[in-house]
């Protein structure tokens, strides 16, 4: 895997993206994300393109919530007062 472990390490770090969520996020233990970031093994072509597209999902979901953080906050206090 090689490259694509580092990659995919770096994409989580950078999104602040765990392990745990894009295992979740993709319907699988998080043991199997794991082997890929630690380069121990490389996933299928298919989960490589649906793990590529959950990352890109759950990255868009982090922007906007820190683009939103100040109104996620406000409305919260509302209803939680």
């Amino acid at each position: 895997m090689g490259k694509a472990g580092q990659a995919l390490r770096q994409v989580l770090e950078d999104y602040e993206i765990s392990q745990t969520q894009l295992a979740e996020a993709l319907g699988l233990g998080r043991s199997n994300v794991n082997r890929w970031v630690t380069e121990t093994r490389d996933p299928t072509a298919e989960v490589r393109e649906s793990a590529g597209m959950k990352v890109k999902e759950l990255a868009r979901a982090v922007e906007l919530a820190e683009e939103n953080r100040g109104l996620i906050l406000r409305v919260w206090h509302e209803h939680h007062g």
